[in-house]
C-alpha cells in the first residue's frame, strides 16, 4: 500500500509564499511522475505542476513563473514552492504519484488547504 502525506499549507497574504511537500511511503518499486493538482470550491480538480522522475516539469499557464515543482527521489518526496501568491490560488492542493507496486497506479493525498488572503 502506498500512502502519500501532504504538508505545508495555511494562511499567507496576497504575494507571500508558502512551500508545500508531498512524502510518499509504503511498499513499491518506484516512483514515476508525481504532481501537484488544486481545487477550489465550487470549481473542478485541475492540474498545477507535474515533474518526472528525470525532473522535467510541466506548469499549468495560471502558475508559470510563480510556482517551481522539484522532487528528492532519494526521500519519494515532492515539493510545490509558490511565490506571488494570489486570491486565486486558494485551493486545496492535493499531491499525485504514478506508482509502480505490481502495476503503475496512481495514488493521491488527502490534500492540504492554502488560502491567499489579506
Amino acid at each position: 500500500q502506498v500512502q502519500l502525506v501532504e504538508s505545508g499549507g495555511g494562511l499567507v497574504q496576497p504575494g507571500g509564499s508558502l512551500r508545500l511537500s508531498c512524502a510518499a511511503s509504503g511498499s513499491f518499486f518506484r516512483i514515476s511522475t508525481m504532481g501537484w493538482y488544486r481545487q477550489a470550491p465550487g470549481k473542478q480538480r485541475e492540474l498545477v505542476a507535474t515533474i518526472t522522475s528525470g525532473s522535467t516539469t510541466n506548469y499549468a499557464d495560471s502558475v508559470k513563473g510563480r510556482f517551481a515543482i522539484s522532487r528528492d527521489n532519494a526521500k519519494n518526496t515532492v515539493y510545490l514552492q509558490m511565490n506571488s501568491l494570489k486570491p486565486e490560488d486558494t485551493a486545496v492542493y492535493y499531491c499525485e504519484a504514478a506508482v509502480w507496486t505490481n502495476s503503475f497506479a496512481d495514488y493521491w493525498g488527502s490534500g492540504t488547504q492554502v488560502t491567499v488572503s489579506s
